[in-house]
């Protein structure tokens, strides 16, 4: 069966400046694009999951969103799939991680293994969401919030990594 990372955006890909909305502003954080070339020749779908409350606060648009993940993008396209989660916090929730609504349709669309997948990034939403979905939690400390600060990364020894690029280099 097939593996997959599913990779927040925000503090993982690229520096999280807070609401991003123009796509200029985009700045991958280093390592990044050599890691997203490795994990997909190591065979790996690699799916981005990320959440927009942005847009639900009516700060920027969807569309916005969309420009700024295309910075992200490297060639060939490395993302067999994108999930933007608009809602902002009280809104009702679909895609907003912790949801693992996202992951649980990649994993049927693809025919994934569960085993083999990984969510990766930098918040206690991004490890629950992998926790809801069966899936391993990864944290990077590239984000703004500091891993050892998260009570999931002890509860549930959840692996710490400097950066996605060091994560990535773990992987066969």
């Amino acid at each position: 069966m097939p593996k997959a990372l599913f990779l927040d955006r925000d503090g993982t890909l690229i520096v999280d400046k807070v609401y991003l909305a123009d796509p200029e502003g985009v700045e991958l954080l280093p390592g990044t694009a050599a890691a997203l070339r490795r994990a997909r020749d190591l065979g790996y779908l690699l799916f981005l999951f990320t959440n927009q409350s942005g847009i639900g606060r009516g700060m920027h648009t969807l569309d916005d969103a969309r420009q700024v993940n295309a910075r992200v993008e490297i060639p060939p396209p490395v993302f067999a799939g994108v999930c933007i989660a608009p809602e902002a916090p009280g809104q009702p929730v679909r895609y907003r991680k912790p949801s693992p609504r996202f992951i649980l349709e990649m994993i049927a669309r693809h025919q994934l293994d569960p085993a083999h997948c990984h969510m990766v990034g930098d918040s206690a939403a991004d490890i629950q969401a992998a926790l809801n979905a069966g899936i391993h939690p990864v944290v990077v400390r590239t984000g703004r919030v500091d891993p050892d600060t998260l009570p999931e990364v002890a509860r549930h020894g959840v692996p710490v990594f400097a950066s996605l690029a060091a994560f990535v280099a773990t992987l066969a």
